[in-house]
């Protein structure tokens, strides 16, 4: 009898798992197919690396700064975020215009687990954040910024990637839910952006001043940003890669708990 009573549950899970699979093969494909989906996230980042490295490479002299091979070096961890965010944006907007079209609708009145809708969206967020991470570490390795902890570190770098890829596109997606508009779930990520530049992004606090500086030694993306920086500059050390990973659990526990409940009210109402 408990055999039988089991046998349900576990079909249950297995179609929810395949459901999950193919909504999240579907956003990654969906990623990937349109470069004007990928291709800034690739493109902004190294831009924006090759300005700051020529304008700062010699910023590397002073005192306070970290002991690094290169400004790229230091600048490594902010490129990867710079497309993470970039990627973040895509999961919300593409959630958006599924409303906007009706296709969420569609989806919701088949009978298809209604978690595996928005699972699946962030999981494409994460897979597409994975293959940014190993490309752009690649591209820095080629022009001399190698990861000193080396395959741990740049292992540990893509699940840090992983997990903000993960909390991002949460605050996209409930921005999405909530407002069932591409416009406005774009308009949110501008101050994503102005987080991160008002972070240790691309410079050190301590050499930083006035409101500037402790407006950037709270910001979380520093919290992030700053160990997964040493595992880059300095070696493999547990305690950066916890630290890391555990405030990126936490945002992501935190913009996934959003989501989620806007995930519910847009069922509610449809």
């Amino acid at each position: 009898m408990g055999a039988v009573a089991i046998e349900p549950s576990r079909q249950r899970i297995l179609v929810a798992a395949e459901q999950i699979w193919a909504l999240s093969v579907r956003a990654t494909i969906a990623t990937f197919r349109n470069p004007a989906n990928f291709i800034p996230g690739l493109f902004f980042p190294l831009v924006m690396a090759a300005v700051y490295a020529s304008q700062f490479s010699q910023a590397i002299d002073l005192p306070a700064f970290p002991e690094v091979d290169s400004f790229l070096q230091f600048i490594l961890p902010s490129a990867i975020l710079q497309g993470i965010a970039f990627n973040a944006a895509n999961a919300g907007s593409d959630m958006a215009i599924d409303i906007e079209t009706g296709f969420f609708d569609r989806l919701i009145s088949s009978p298809v687990a209604r978690q595996s809708v928005l699972i699946g969206r962030v999981a494409g967020a994460a897979s597409a954040a994975a293959v940014q991470a190993v490309f752009l570490m690649i591209v820095f390795l080629v022009f001399g910024a190698p990861v000193k902890s080396g395959i741990a570190g740049a292992i540990a770098i893509v699940i840090v990637s992983i997990l903000l890829a993960v909390a991002l596109s949460g605050f996209g997606l409930a921005v999405a839910l909530r407002t069932g508009s591409s416009e406005a779930t774009q308009a949110m990520f501008p101050l994503i952006f102005v987080a991160i530049f008002i972070s240790s992004a691309f410079f050190p606090t301590e050499l930083m001043r006035g409101w500037y500086q402790t407006a950037a030694e709270l910001n979380p993306f520093s919290l992030i940003i700053n160990p997964t920086r040493e595992l880059v500059i300095s070696g493999w050390s547990w305690s950066d890669f916890g630290q890391a990973v555990s405030i990126t659990i936490l945002i992501a526990f935190v913009s996934l708990s959003i989501s989620y409940r806007a995930h519910l009210g847009r069922l509610r109402d449809a």
